[in-house]
């Protein structure tokens, strides 16, 4: 839901936290309960089960896990338009099996030429703005999509898109979960004419679950992307059209911004913890907080502790309040970066803000900055040949700056709103800079092998996601599965906590005895997750019943 109404909740809930805590009955026992699907030669986990079935269908015909990905990754632009597309950025890990070693792509545009802190505050903004054309940043999922293919796929971009354009030419029936959050955004899209005409059938209401929607628009655009590459929309026709509707509603972009966009090839960054070795990416996105929490952790006692207890709960918050402030303070742009994610790593740093761990008292003075969006998917993809794909694709919010270049049928993403007008600071908003981003494909390796590829979408649920479903695998030994089914809890700022409904009100009465503010969890997303782990011989994977999508192997 949009960040607004997000605040809305989180102040309604604020303001109820005095009162008696909601009255559930018997609260359940888990989120749900399915089975951890299990496949001997190839294996795609997605958010959407026609995007799942499209990865798999690339995989049986003898295309390999990237194809499977970028594919996936494209259908998920037409079916769950709301959260990804061409329109935004994209991040990934990739374990090459022949070369026997994990690469890692930043796909994230960068700001226009013309986005300067001093023209923001000339027009009256005293922090970014949040939606609408000034939070247009150059969309780098495209070109990741076509990186991916051209240095490790089996396949053409033409190809990987051909499923996209048929369902977004013939159509196809919504999904449950999509349909709650397309409909929340219907004032949003309102706002837009040409977000209205795409996106909301025959320009009056969201699509209800079951029923059929069609894109054409978006289908010529992938059919031109199809017939022209990439360049369509780096410089070409498309390009154009892009740059001249966004800066006729006042935004930053250029042609030029759009030509010089290249995706970046990058060390990822990692930690051993507990036998395996944890893989993020590194800057400009929030994985180093992920690594940074487990490493605050090491060295308590969590098993003994108890899942989901009051103390185990506390811990994870504080460590994580720790490692978002350090986000805060020191992540950007890796070329403007004043602390390197290597130090934030280090013994002595990770000692000495562990040192500030209250093991008994929640703090509020190591608060990160607001909750972050939380639109975005997270897929997954494993071959036969032993390839494996953490594949991440976002708009930032929901249908992103809720601009639509007229007949284009996509979403431009609203990555400028993840800069800050502060000055000084790595992320501090400037022309050609790359925002802090929130996505982060996760991996894991196990005596220099690949074990488990997985992430947990969800904005700034992402880091305390990964490292909570780590936990459940890693330290109480959950199969798959339920890991991800497991109830989770989700920091939003200062001492407030969200928590799901299985979690039950001894632990939250625990937890406000130390100090920590539960709030009503209704309001609340906790992230999805995907997940595949190999296995000596094939592959187990695990998809989030939080979403619609599922995982599908052969």
């Amino acid at each position: 839901m949009r960040r607004m109404r997000a605040a809305l909740a989180l102040a309604l809930a604020v303001a109820i936290v005095s009162a008696p805590a909601p009255v559930y009955g018997q609260r359940p026992l888990s989120m749900a309960g399915r089975s951890t699907v299990y496949a001997p030669h190839g294996v795609v986990a997605a958010s959407q089960p026609l995007a799942s079935a499209a990865g798999l269908a690339v995989l049986q015909r003898g295309g390999n896990a990237v194809d499977a990905a970028v594919t996936a990754a494209a259908v998920l632009s037409v079916v769950e338009p709301m959260m990804t597309g061409v329109g935004g950025d994209m991040f990934a890990l990739v374990w090459v099996a022949k070369e026997h070693r994990l690469v890692a792509l930043n796909a994230s545009g960068r700001a226009g030429a013309l986005m300067t802190r001093a023209e923001l505050i000339r027009r009256g903004h005293t922090a970014m703005p949040t939606s609408g054309a000034e939070t247009v940043t150059v969309p780098g999922a495209l070109a990741g999509w076509a990186e991916l293919l051209r240095k490790y796929g089996t396949i053409s971009l033409a190809q990987a898109l051909a499923p996209a354009i048929r369902y977004a030419e013939e159509g196809y029936p919504v999904t449950p979960i999509i349909v709650a959050d397309w409909k929340d955004q219907t004032a949003y899209l309102m706002r837009d004419s040409a977000a209205r005409a795409t996106y909301m059938i025959g320009g009056e209401h969201t699509p209800a679950a079951g029923e059929w929607f069609r894109n054409p628009d978006y289908a010529r655009t992938l059919r031109e992307i199809a017939s022209e590459g990439p360049a369509a929309l780096y410089g070409g026709a498309l390009g154009r059209r892009i740059v001249d509707r966004v800066r006729a509603l006042g935004g930053f972009l250029t042609l030029d911004d759009l030509r010089r966009n290249r995706p970046t090839w990058v060390t990822p960054i990692s930690v051993p913890f507990q036998g395996y070795r944890v893989w993020e990416l590194p800057p400009n996105n929030q994985g180093v907080a992920a690594l940074e929490m487990l490493r605050i952790l090491e060295p308590y006692d969590l098993k003994g502790m108890g899942r989901n207890s009051a103390a185990y709960l506390h811990h994870l918050i504080e460590a994580k309040k720790l490692a978002y402030a350090d986000l805060a303070r020191f992540v950007g742009d890796p070329d403007h970066l004043t602390m390197p994610a290597e130090r934030m790593l280090s013994d002595s740093f990770i000692a000495e803000r562990r040192s500030h761990l209250d093991e008994n008292h929640a703090a509020s003075h190591d608060a990160p900055g607001p909750p972050l969006a939380s639109e975005t998917v997270y897929l997954t993809a494993a071959d036969s040949a032993g390839n494996m794909v953490s594949f991440i694709n976002s708009l930032y919010d929901l249908f992103g700056s809720g601009v639509v270049v007229p007949g284009t049928g996509f979403a431009l993403q609203n990555r400028g709103a993840g800069f800050t007008l502060e000055d000084s600071l790595p992320n501090t908003v400037a022309p050609g800079k790359r925002p802090f981003h929130t996505l982060i494909p996760g991996f894991v390796t196990k005596d220099g092998e690949p074990w488990m590829s997985f992430g947990v979408m969800g904005g700034s649920m992402q880091a305390q996601g990964h490292v909570q479903l780590l936990l459940d695998l890693f330290v109480f030994g959950m199969e798959l599965q339920p890991a991800i089914d497991a109830a989770r809890f989700r920091h939003l700022e200062g001492t407030r906590v969200a928590l799901e409904a299985p979690i039950g009100d001894s632990v939250r009465a625990a937890l406000g005895a130390m100090g920590h503010t539960v709030v009503d969890e209704r309001a609340v997303t906790f992230g999805g997750a995907q997940a595949i782990v190999r296995l000596s011989r094939g592959y187990a994977a695990g998809s989030d019943p939080r979403k619609d999508g599922h995982a599908a192997g052969y």
